[in-house]
Parts: C-alpha cells; sequence; structure tokens
C-alpha cells in the first residue's frame, strides 16, 4: 500500500507564498516522476510543475519564475514552493507520483488535494 498526503494549502492573499508538501508512505522502493496538479472550479485538472527521478524540473508557462518544485528523496517529499501569488492559482492542488514498491510494480498514485485559495 502506498499513499500520497498533501499539506501546507491555504488562504493567502495575492502576492503572498505557500509551500506544498507532498509525502508518500507505504512498501515504497523507488519514487519516479513526480508532477503537482491543479483544479480550479469548473475547470480540468491541469499539470503546473514536474519533477524527474534525477529532479529536473519542468513548469507550466503560467507559473514559470514564480513556482519551484524539489525532492527530498531520504524523506520521500515533494515540495512545491509557490511564490507572488495571484487569485488565478486558487484551486485544489494534487500530487501525483510514479512510485515503484517493493514487490517491483509500478503505478500511479494521487493524493487527496489541498485546497490554495488566493484573494484579491
Amino acid at each position: 500500500q502506498v499513499q500520497l498526503v498533501e499539506s501546507g494549502g491555504g488562504l493567502v492573499q495575492a502576492g503572498g507564498s505557500l509551500r506544498l508538501s507532498c509525502a508518500a508512505s507505504g512498501s515504497i522502493l523507488s519514487i519516479n516522476a513526480v508532477g503537482w496538479y491543479r483544479q480550479a472550479p469548473g475547470k480540468q485538472r491541469e499539470l503546473v510543475a514536474h519533477i524527474t527521478s534525477d529532479g529536473s524540473p519542468n513548469y507550466a508557462d503560467s507559473v514559470m519564475g514564480r513556482f519551484t518544485i524539489s525532492r527530498d528523496n531520504a524523506k520521500n517529499t515533494v515540495y512545491l514552493q509557490m511564490n507572488s501569488l495571484k487569485p488565478e492559482d486558487t484551486g485544489v492542488y494534487f500530487c501525483n507520483a510514479h512510485i515503484t514498491v517493493w514487490s517491483k510494480t509500478s503505478n500511479n498514485y494521487w493524493g487527496q488535494g489541498t485546497q490554495v485559495t488566493v484573494s484579491s
């Protein structure tokens, strides 16, 4: 069994910052690529940041220069530092991780999401 738990969301004023965490637990052999997604009300879920197993990041154009994704492999945790937040960053943020478990099988796992609300 693998669990992903996001935390760090909340209410912040425009221009503020939040740091989200995605912590994985269970019978984990390795955490491969991890993505942070967000879903605004009435909109489709979109990828905002992605990090490979070797730590290479990629970002959506809308968050480039404001968000930073990083990982701490020793803690099985991926972070999303969000600076200069805008009202359009509001949504539920989910992490998705491609994880290999001790049985050597691999799957994609989703967390339950954490709400980010940016007020103008």
